[in-house]
C-alpha cells in the first residue's frame, strides 16, 4: 500500500473523531499476532536498524517454529524511522491505524521513542525501545513501555565510576541538545557530585546541525578539563573531535558508544581517535540465548553480533512479547500481554533461554525467568531494564575493551 503524508493525517483525523475502526480490531481478530518493527534504517541510527530489524525477523521465526504465541502465529511488518520523531510518528500511525498492529518494537534514538509513545498509549500498545531518555520513565502511564536499553541516567552514572576509576579530577561535559544527550551528562554530573568530588569545570549544550563546533569546544578547553564526558551522536561528535584534534589539547573522552564507534575512527583516523574511551551496554554473551542468537545472526547478515548490542536487544523484545502473549492467551489484548512481561522475564522462576524452552517450562505449570541475549532483563517498576556497561578504549583503530561496570 502507498499512502502519501497528507493522506495518511487525514486518516489519523479520522480515526480520532471515531470515524475509523477501533485499535487493534485487525491484531485481535484471526489467528495472528501483528507486532510493528519501528528500526531506524535511515538517519543516525542507521549503523544499527538493519541488524535490529534482522534480529526481529530470526525471533519471530523461532516463535513460529515453535508453533507460536498460545496458537498465534507472530508477523513483523517494518517501517523506518528515518531517526527522525516527524518520520517515526508518521510510520507509527501507519502500523497502528492502517495494519492493526498490537506492538510497536525497536524504536533507537530518544526523541523518536518520545514522539511515538503518545501514539501507543492512545492505542493501549505495547511500546519497545533502546532510547535512554530519563523521561520515558514516567511519561507511560499504562504500563506498556519498555525498555530494553539502559537509561542516559544509568548512564551517566556509569561514566562517573569510569572518571572516578581512572583518576580524573577536572572533568567538563558537552551534550546535543536533546533528551537523550542531557540526559548523559546530567546523569554524569549528578553522580559525580554525589560522590564527592565537587563541580564539572564546564557544562556546555550545543545544538544540532552545526558545520563546526569551535567556539563550544573553545569554551570547555579554556577551563583545561582532564576529560570531556560526551552526551552526542556520531556527526556532531566527528566535527568535535576533528576540530579538538587540529587544537592540539591534550584531554581524555568519555564517549557512549553510539557515537564513538568504528566509522568515527574511518572518518578521523587512528591517530585522532586513540585513547578514546567509548562506553556502551554490553550483551549477556554468558547466556545460552546470547550464544544461539549469535551463530543465527552470523549466518543471516555475515556479521558479528557483538557489532550491534541493539540486535541482541531487539531480539529479546520479540521472545518477551511472545512468551507474555503465551502467559496471557490467545485472545488477550495489548494491555494483558504487556501485564505479564514482568512474569515471565524477572526473577523468580525457571530460567529459561528460548521462546521454546518457556513455552515449554509455562505449559508444565511453572513459572519462568527468561535471561535475555542483550541481558538479565529483569525490568523494574518503570520498565525499564538493567544492562551492564562495557568499556572500551580505541587503540590503533580497535575497540579494546578494558572493563565492565555493573549498576546493580
Amino acid at each position: 500500500m502507498t499512502i502519501d503524508r497528507r493522506s495518511l493525517l487525514k486518516l489519523g483525523a479520522a480515526s480520532a473523531a471515531g470515524l475509523a475502526l477501533p485499535f487493534n480490531v485487525f491484531a485481535q481478530s484471526g489467528s495472528e499476532l501483528l507486532i510493528g518493527g519501528l528500526v531506524p534504517i535511515t538517519g543516525a541510527g542507521a549503523p544499527y536498524g538493519s541488524g535490529m530489524l534482522k534480529a526481529m525477523e530470526i525471533a519471530v521465526q523461532e516463535v513460529n517454529d515453535a508453533g507460536g504465541a498460545a496458537g498465534r502465529k507472530l508477523r513483523l511488518i517494518s517501517e523506518d524511522a528515518q531517526t527522525q520523531p516527524q518520520a517515526a510518528v508518521l510510520a507509527a500511525k501507519k502500523l497502528i491505524e492502517i495494519n492493526g498492529v498490537q506492538a510497536i518494537l525497536g524504536t533507537w534514538a530518544s526523541g523518536v521513542s518520545l514522539a511515538v509513545v503518545p501514539l501507543t498509549d492512545a492505542a493501549d500498545l505495547i511500546e519497545m525501545n533502546v532510547s535512554g531518555a530519563p523521561a520515558l520513565s514516567t511519561v507511560d502511564k499504562k504500563d506498556l513501555v519498555w525498555r530494553f536499553q539502559g537509561t542516559n541516567d544509568r548512564f551517566g552514572r556509569a561514566f562517573a565510576k569510569i572518571a572516578e576509576k581512572r583518576g580524573y579530577k577536572r572533568p567538563a561535559t558537552m551534550a546535543f541538545n536533546n533528551a537523550s544527550g542531557r540526559g548523559n551528562t546530567d546523569g554524569f554530573i549528578r553522580a559525580w557530585e554525589e560522590a564527592g568530588h565537587g563541580k564539572v569545570v564546564a557544562n556546555i549544550v550545543y545544538e544540532p546541525n552545526r558545520p563546526s563546533y569551535r567556539s563550544e569546544l573553545q569554551t570547555v578547553l579554556a577551563q583545561d578539563p582532564d576529560v570531556i564526558v560526551m552526551g552526542s551522536y556520531l556527526p556532531d561528535t566527528t566535527i568535535i573531535l576533528r576540530e579538538w584534534f587540529q587544537s592540539g589539547h591534550e584531554n581524555a573522552w568519555i564517549i557512549p558508544a553510539w557515537a564513538a564507534n568504528p566509522d568515527l575512527v574511518k572518518a578521523l583516523g587512528n591517530e585522532a581517535t586513540d585513547g578514546i574511551i567509548a562506553v556502551d551496554t554490553v550483551s549477556n554473551v554468558d547466556a545460552a540465548s546470547y550464544k544461539d542468537l549469535s551463530g543465527r545472526y552470523q549466518k543471516a547478515t555475515g556479521q558479528a553480533l557483538s557489532d550491534n548490542v541493539y540486535a541482541a536487544m531487539a531480539y529479546d523484545m520479540v521472545i518477551s512479547l511472545a512468551l507474555a502473549a503465551h502467559k496471557a492467551g490467545g485472545k488477550a489484548a495489548s494491555r494483558e500481554i504487556s501485564a505479564q512481561i514482568r512474569e515471565v522475564s524477572n526473577p523468580p522462576g525457571e530460567k529459561v533461554y528460548s521462546f521454546a524452552q518457556g513455552k515449554t517450562a509455562m505449559d508444565a505449570g511453572r513459572r519462568i525467568d527468561y535471561e535475555g541475549a542483550s541481558s538479565r532483563l529483569n525490568f523494574d517498576e518503570y520498565g525499564d531494564s538493567n544492562p551492564d556497561f562495557g568499556v572500551y578504549v580505541v587503540k590503533d583503530g580497535q575497540f579494546d575493551r578494558v572493563d565492565t561496570i555493573s549498576l546493580d
